[in-house]
């Protein structure tokens, strides 16, 4: 649990310090008020992404590997035909 948290939280910080950055600058500019735009929607945008992260994430986690392992089904049975 301490290590899906701390995941969930790391995660969070670099994705929406990130994106927020990249939407902000799409969205700006390279503008005079750009860093206090972006520190603002990184503020906003962490703690959602943090929450979002930490319950949506073994459902996620879940699906990738379930898709996984039905590729490498599905390509071990045609290597097998």
């Amino acid at each position: 649990m301490k290590q899906r948290l701390l995941f969930s939280v790391l995660m969070s910080l670099v994705l929406s310090f990130l994106m927020s950055c990249w939407v902000t600058w799409v969205n700006l500019g390279l503008s005079e008020v750009f860093v206090e735009r972006w520190m603002n929607a990184f503020v906003l945008a962490w703690p959602a992404a943090a929450i979002i992260s930490f319950f949506c994430g073994p459902s996620v986690q879940g699906v990738s590997q379930r898709m996984l392992s039905s590729k490498s089904l599905s390509h071990s049975a045609k290597n097998r035909g």
